[in-house]
């Protein structure tokens, strides 16, 4: 079974669909998950802000309480949120808001994880020096942990993509809604392995990027 050529637009709109979907959220992803993760490191105890730890607390009992909830189930559990911010609970532009919110909670455990590779010795050398908090942060934390940040980024950009997939199924569009509407419920699986196809190539050009990035900088 060949693909008809009608079907041709139609992946060319669900693949615009899914990158449109996939690059806002991963975008506002970073600008608000980095800075989160830089947040539950800096106020461990301890750490440069360790004085007010209990942030650190109840940050991090949110995160988990929002990383535990399976997304289908994230994204029918927001939509008043949704609503309200963007007038919809469908569509590709809906679908942005629980994207976004499933992965900064994502984004901010492993830039965590990242920003806590900095060795502790470099910390000190530049508490040593009279840097304040704030410069620390962003003149030794965010440059010495930026090859960890970038892969963090591009793990993050590669379970947004699965999860934009997933997000079909509730009326998101994309790719992973074409897969569904036609490729399991009209048994097209041509449609099928189409969008899989074209969802494996984008991971595979992203963590090629990244793999890349995260090297040179390692460098």
């Amino acid at each position: 079974m060949t693909l008809t050529p009608n079907m041709f637009p139609m992946l060319q709109a669900a693949s615009w669909e899914t990158f449109y979907m996939v690059s806002v959220s991963s975008l506002l992803t970073a600008l608000f998950g980095i800075p989160l993760g830089v947040v539950l490191v800096a106020t461990r105890k301890g750490h440069i802000l360790g004085r007010i730890w209990p942030v650190n607390a109840v940050l991090g009992a949110i995160i988990n309480a929002t990383r535990s909830v399976p997304f289908i189930i994230f994204v029918v559990a927001i939509i008043p949120l949704t609503k309200f911010l963007v007038g919809s609970s469908i569509g590709p532009t809906a679908v942005i808001v629980p994207l976004t919110l499933a992965a900064i909670v994502f984004m901010a455990r492993l830039a965590e994880s990242a920003i806590l590779e900095v060795p502790h010795g470099v910390i000190e050398a530049a508490q040593s020096a009279g840097a304040t908090s704030w410069q620390i942060i962003w003149h030794v934390l965010l440059p010495e942990a930026r090859p960890g940040l970038i892969q963090a980024v591009t793990i993050t950009v590669i379970n947004l993509i699965g999860y934009s997939a997933m997000a079909g199924a509730v009326g998101g569009g994309g790719l992973g809604d074409l897969g569904i509407r036609y490729g399991y419920q009209r048994y097209m699986w041509d449609v099928m392995l189409a969008t899989v196809l074209i969802l494996m190539v984008w991971v595979q050009v992203i963590q090629s990027l990244g793999d890349f990035l995260s090297k040179k900088f390692r460098r």
